[in-house]
């Protein structure tokens, strides 16, 4: 098995689910990354749109500018070649920087990456403010002060007072620098979203992806970073009142009823004498419900085998998110139960993926197949074949089963 190979199993569980969250896509619909707007529930989609900041303004050249790296939009129309000459840098190393030829047209605000740095952004080319934008704790102009303050006497520095006022100088820009990723071969933008826990939204709008959401290989991601500082963890404890009293203090405790009135004589009838017990012995009491005992859960419907095979990765939960079924190439792919085709995608590598919703808030997904015979919108029936094995190595399907928005073992299921 070459290591390509294997690095393609790993990656399969982070495309399967991403092919679920797509079905939002579709829609123009912010995309629902638990998988709630399947099932119609509640989505947490928006909130989690909300949680990114927006990609700051580039100046007029398009340049955005970090403290450790710099960045180009282009705008629409624009080439590798265009966004060259506009920041005064080699297209060629541009283009072979980016991993794109020089002449292929560009996204409306497609981030470009900048392999050298060019003049920082400044009001005379358009920003808002001076220099790289870095954290708010930084002041470039303080550390530039104290570092002349440092300087010793003998160093011969001389100042001297101007008669004419200085120009007040632009504000720096400030903000958190984003990690920048570089998209290897096989990766996806929801693998890359799901990797940083970033809405797949957010990442296409700060980096000018297309509505299909398609990326390649070689291509700078700028992450989306956070719109606002996570809450502190450590709640500074309260301050007692002045006007709060020490205990036994204060108001007067009322006297309670039972002290001023006595209570009246009760009168308690004697008990009646048991009954005599008979030669028969008597019935067994009833058992009675011990409501501290967890009841079993009963077991899930079982569902039929995508394929019979040999199980080569079993579900790992945060890890793999289904199970890998290995059988012969072109082996028919059987759907687990009846239910309606929710959506067919396919991988950054073009492999399809086919999802399908079923009763009682139950989806399957079927990765790594080929020769898909089904289409978005169809009823299916249990046992029906919908796609066929790979050859070579990849002649294993990625199975999952997902409860509403969560995976869960696949196993129960196949063996209930």
């Amino acid at each position: 098995m070459t290591l390509q190979t294997s690095r393609r199993r790993v990656r399969l569980t982070l495309l399967a689910g991403a092919a679920a969250m797509a079905l939002a896509a579709c829609e123009n619909q912010p995309l629902d990354f638990d998988l709630r707007g399947l099932t119609g529930g509640f989505s947490t989609s928006d909130a989690a749109v909300n949680a990114v900041a927006d990609r700051p303004r580039p100046d007029s050249r398009g340049v955005i500018s970090y403290p450790n790296y710099q960045v180009a939009v282009a705008k629409r129309g624009d080439t590798i070649l265009d966004v060259a000459q506009r920041v005064g840098v080699n297209a060629q190393t541009l283009g072979r920087f980016n991993g794109i030829a020089t002449d292929v047209p560009l996204r409306d605000g497609e981030i470009i990456a900048l392999p050298t740095r060019v003049a920082e952004p400044s009001p005379a080319t358009g920003a808002r403010g001076t220099g790289p934008i870095q954290p708010a704790g930084v002041d470039i102009g303080s550390l530039a002060g104290g570092a002349i303050d440092r300087v010793p006497s003998t160093a011969g520095v001389q100042t001297q007072t101007l008669d004419a006022p200085t120009p007040a100088a632009a504000p720096r820009q400030t903000g958190a620098e984003p990690v920048r990723h570089k998209v290897e071969r096989g990766e996806s933008a929801y693998t890359v979203a799901r990797l940083y826990n970033v809405p797949v939204k957010a990442l296409a709008e700060w980096n000018g992806l297309g509505p299909d959401f398609a990326i390649r290989e070689g291509q700078f991601l700028l992450i989306p970073v956070a719109s606002q500082k996570p809450p502190s963890q450590v709640q500074a404890q309260a301050q007692p009142s002045a006007d709060v009293t020490a205990p036994g203090s204060g108001s007067p405790t009322p006297t309670p009823p039972s002290a001023v009135k006595p209570l009246p004589q009760e009168k308690v009838a004697p008990a009646k004498p048991a009954p005599t017990q008979t030669a028969a012995a008597a019935p067994p009491p009833k058992p009675v419900a011990d409501v501290g005992k967890t009841t079993k859960t009963p077991k899930p419907a079982q569902l039929v085998t995508p394929v019979t095979g040999t199980i080569i990765r079993d579900y790992a939960k945060g890890k793999n998110e289904g199970i890998n079924i290995k059988a012969a190439p072109g082996t028919p792919v059987k759907v687990a139960d009846s239910g309606t085709v929710a959506a067919i995608t396919k991988s950054g590598e073009g492999v399809p993926i086919v999802v399908v919703r079923h009763a009682n808030n139950l989806l399957t997904v079927y990765a790594n197949v080929t020769d898909v015979s089904v289409k978005k919108g169809d009823s299916v029936k249990r046992g029906q074949a919908i796609a066929k094995l790979r050859s070579g190595d990849d002649s294993f399907v990625h199975f999952e089963v997902r409860q509403g928005f969560d995976s869960v073992d696949p196993n129960p299921f196949l063996n209930g």
